[in-house]
C-alpha cells in the first residue's frame, strides 16, 4: 500500500510539474506573470536605471478598495494613488540602485478580509545604456508597412476573436496578411541592399473594426498584434537584424490610441483622453465627429501670436474621430507612455523610435518624454515625424534649435519633408533662373538653421505620400537622379520598400492604400518575385542594380557619413554637389540635358581634385578629373577617389 501512495505521490508531483513548467513557458513568452489580476504594466521592469522610479497601472475590478504591500530588498511603495474608477490603482515605487533582479508579489489586502496576489518581476538588463546606439548619418533605413511587404505565416492572417477577421488582397484597405515573419525572412535581401537599419510601421495590436492594417490605431501598448505574430517573433526580428549588424526602429504613438483601446471601456480619470467628456456623453451615438477633431494647425506650437483655442485645436483634438487624442497632461498618462517607450527599448534592444504626429500631442510633455529616454540612453536615437515643407517648423522640434520661445525639445532627429519637396519639385521642372536644380541648391542652402543637419531623416517616399516614381512623373532617370542625390547628403537616408523597384500609386496618386500596396513575391502565388527578380522588368532590375550599388558604397564611405558638404550653384542644366573626408571625395552630378554637354571644370577647382583618378560608382569605369567632364546623357553621376 505504502508503494502504490508513493507511486502515486510521485505521479502527482510529475503531473503538477508538468503543467507548472508549460504554464511558465505561456507566461514567459507573454512576458506576463500576472494570474490574478486582469492588468498590471508595465508588466515588468529592470534594475539599474538611472531614475529609480516606477508608476504601477493596476487593472482589477475594485482594486481602489485594497491597500497593496510589497516585501523585497530594495523595493519600497512611496505613494499608492486612486482614480476616479474604482477599478485601478497607480502605484509609487522607487526601486534603489542596489536592488538585485527577481520576483517578489504585491499583495492586495482587501478591507472584507479577502487577498490577491501579483507576481511582479524584475529584470537584469542585457546590456548597458550606453550600448543601445541609434541610428546616425551612416545608417540607411528601409521603411516597411508590415502587412503588404511578406507573408510567412499564413496561420496568424486571420483571428477570430478580432473585431476585423477579413483578410482581403484585392482591397486596398483590408488586411493583406503580411507579417513579423515576412520581415524576418527577408532580412538577407534588405542587408543586401545595402540598408543598415529596419523601420516597420507599427505591429502593436489594432484592434480595430476596420482599417487595422496600418497599425496606427493601437489597442493594447504592450501587446503584438497577433495577426502579426507575437512578442516572440519582435524579439526575433530585433535579434536576426542585430547579428547582420542592422537595427530595428519602433515606430512609435504617443498622441492617440485606437477608440478600441481597452482602457476605453473604464477610463481611469475623467482627463485621460481630451474631450472626454464629450465622447462618455456620446458613447453610444459616436458616428456625429462633432467639435473633436483636430484642427491640424500645427504652426500653433511655434506661432508667438497663436490664440489659445487655436492651439487646444490642434494639441487636444482627436486625429481623427476613431483615435482618441491621449492627454499627456494628465500625469499618470504621461508616466504610462514614457515608461512603455522604455519597456519597449528594453525588450527589443531597439536601435531607436520614430515617433508619429509629433506636433500634436502636448509639446512640454514631448520634450519630457524625449529627455527622459536621452537621460537613459545617451547613445540612442529618436526621430520625429513633423509633416511640413517649412524648414523652420522643422527645425524646431531638433535639440539644439535657438528658439525664440526658449523651447528645448530633446528630440535628436526631425523628418526632412522640406527636402523631400525640393527634390522631387527640382527634379520634375524645367530649368529656369527660379525653377529646376536650383530648388535642390536652395532647399540644401536651408541647413544654415538647423542645429544639426546630419541628424535629420530625408526621404523621397513613405507610408503616407505618394510614391517617387509616381511623384517624378514615372520617369525612370528622373528617379535615379533623385535617390542619388538624397543618398549623397549630409542626412539620414530613409528609402520606402518597393522604391527600389519603382512600385507606383499612379492610378490613385496619394492613396494610401494603394502607396502601402503588396511588395511582389511576398506572398504565396505572388508571379512576380522582386527579391529574386523573377518577372521584373529591365528598368525595374535596373533601378533595384543602382540603389543597391549606391547603398553598399555609402555604407563605407566616411565622407557620405561625416564628411564636409560643398556644392555649387545649378549650371548649364547641371548640379555638382561633393561630399569630402581626409583623402575621399565623393562626387555627385545632376545632369539635366537631353543632349551631350561639356562641362569645364576649373569652376570646381577649390575642391581640390585637379588630377586625379575617380571611379564611377555606378559602372565602375575610371575617369581622370582635368579640364573638362563630357556628359553624355541625361542622368545621375557619382564619382569617388576611393578604390
Amino acid at each position: 500500500m505504502k508503494l502504490i501512495r508513493s507511486i502515486f505521490l510521485i505521479f502527482i508531483i510529475a503531473f503538477f510539474s508538468c503543467n507548472h513548467t508549460e504554464t511558465n513557458k505561456n507566461v514567459s513568452e507573454v512576458s506576463i506573470s500576472n494570474t490574478f489580476l486582469e492588468r498590471v504594466e508595465p508588466i515588468n521592469w529592470w534594475v539599474g536605471f538611472k531614475d529609480t522610479s516606477l508608476q504601477l497601472l493596476v487593472k482589477e475590478e475594485n482594486i481602489s478598495n485594497a491597500t497593496p504591500t510589497i516585501s523585497y530588498t530594495g523595493v519600497t511603495i512611496n505613494k499608492v494613488n486612486k482614480a476616479k474608477s474604482p477599478n485601478y490603482l497607480f502605484i509609487d515605487l522607487n526601486i534603489d540602485k542596489s536592488t538585485i533582479a527577481g520576483k517578489f508579489d504585491i499583495v492586495f489586502s482587501f478591507k472584507n478580509g479577502t487577498k490577491k496576489t501579483h507576481t511582479y518581476e524584475l529584470k537584469s538588463r542585457e546590456k548597458s545604456a550606453n550600448d543601445y546606439v541609434g541610428f546616425n548619418s551612416s545608417d540607411a533605413i528601409y521603411l516597411i508597412t508590415p502587412d503588404r511587404f511578406a507573408n510567412a505565416d499564413e496561420s496568424n492572417d486571420v483571428n477570430k476573436n478580432m473585431n476585423e477577421t477579413v483578410i482581403d488582397r484585392t482591397h486596398d484597405y483590408k488586411r493583406h496578411g503580411g507579417d513579423i515573419k515576412g520581415v524576418t525572412s527577408k532580412i538577407d535581401y534588405i542587408s543586401k541592399l545595402g540598408f543598415t537599419a529596419v523601420w516597420p510601421t507599427p505591429v502593436l495590436e489594432n484592434n480595430m473594426y476596420q482599417g487595422s492594417y496600418h497599425g496606427y490605431a493601437i489597442t493594447d501598448y504592450y501587446k503584438v498584434d497577433p495577426r502579426f505574430g507575437n512578442l516572440s517573433d519582435y524579439k526575433k526580428l530585433a535579434d536576426k537584424l542585430r547579428e547582420k549588424g542592422m537595427k530595428l526602429i519602433m515606430d512609435q504613438v504617443a498622441n492617440h490610441c485606437g477608440l478600441e483601446h481597452w482602457w476605453m471601456k473604464d477610463l481611469p480619470f475623467s482627463d485621460w483622453v481630451n474631450h472626454q467628456k464629450n465622447y462618455e456623453e456620446n458613447i453610444d451615438n459616436w458616428n456625429y465627429k462633432a467639435n473633436i477633431n483636430s484642427n491640424h494647425r500645427r504652426t500653433t506650437n511655434q506661432d508667438l501670436y497663436a490664440s489659445e483655442s487655436d492651439r487646444k485645436g490642434n494639441n487636444e483634438g482627436w486625429f481623427v474621430a476613431e483615435m482618441p487624442d491621449l492627454n499627456q497632461r494628465n500625469p499618470f498618462m504621461a508616466n504610462y507612455i514614457i515608461q512603455n517607450s522604455i519597456w519597449w527599448i528594453e525588450t527589443l534592444g531597439l536601435g531607436g523610435i520614430r515617433q508619429d504626429t509629433y506636433p500634436y500631442p502636448d509639446k512640454d510633455f514631448m520634450s519630457n518624454w524625449a529627455g527622459a529616454i536621452m537621460n537613459e540612453y545617451p547613445n540612442f536615437s529618436i526621430v520625429g515625424e513633423e509633416w511640413s515643407y517649412n524648414p523652420l517648423l522643422v527645425g524646431y522640434w531638433q535639440k539644439g534649435a535657438k528658439n525664440k520661445d526658449g523651447y528645448e525639445s530633446n528630440l535628436k532627429s526631425t523628418m526632412d519633408f522640406p527636402m523631400q519637396k525640393a527634390i522631387v519639385n527640382g527634379i520634375n521642372e524645367e530649368e529656369s533662373w527660379d525653377k529646376g536644380l536650383v530648388k535642390l541648391y536652395e532647399g540644401l542652402a536651408n541647413d544654415f538653421y538647423y542645429a544639426n543637419p546630419k541628424d535629420i531623416m530625408v526621404f523621397l517616399d513613405n507610408h503616407d505620400k505618394s510614391r517617387l516614381f509616381t511623384e517624378v512623373k514615372e520617369d525612370v532617370v528622373n528617379a535615379k537622379m533623385a535617390l542619388g542625390y538624397m543618398l549623397m547628403l549630409p542626412r539620414i537616408p530613409q528609402v520606402y520598400y518597393g522604391t527600389e523597384i519603382l512600385m507606383n500609386d499612379t492610378a490613385k496618386p496619394g492613396d494610401h492604400g494603394l502607396i502601402r500596396t503588396d511588395f511582389p513575391g511576398g506572398f504565396k502565388d505572388d508571379t512576380i518575385n522582386a527579391f529574386t527578380g523573377l518577372g521584373l522588368s529591365d528598368d525595374q532590375k535596373t533601378m533595384q542594380s543602382f540603389v543597391s550599388k549606391v547603398l553598399n558604397y555609402r555604407k563605407n564611405s566616411a565622407a557620405i557619413h561625416d564628411g564636409k558638404t560643398i556644392h555649387f550653384a545649378p549650371f548649364m542644366n547641371t548640379y555638382f554637389l561633393f561630399r569630402v573626408k581626409n583623402d575621399e571625395t565623393v562626387v555627385h552630378i545632376i545632369n539635366k540635358n537631353d543632349k551631350p554637354i561639356t562641362i569645364d571644370l576649373k569652376r570646381y577647382k577649390e575642391v581640390g581634385l585637379g588630377g586625379k583618378t575617380l571611379k564611377n560608382v555606378i559602372s565602375g569605369e575610371e575617369f581622370l578629373w582635368n579640364e573638362a567632364i563630357e556628359l553624355n546623357q541625361k542622368g545621375s553621376v557619382i564619382l569617388t577617389t576611393k578604390f
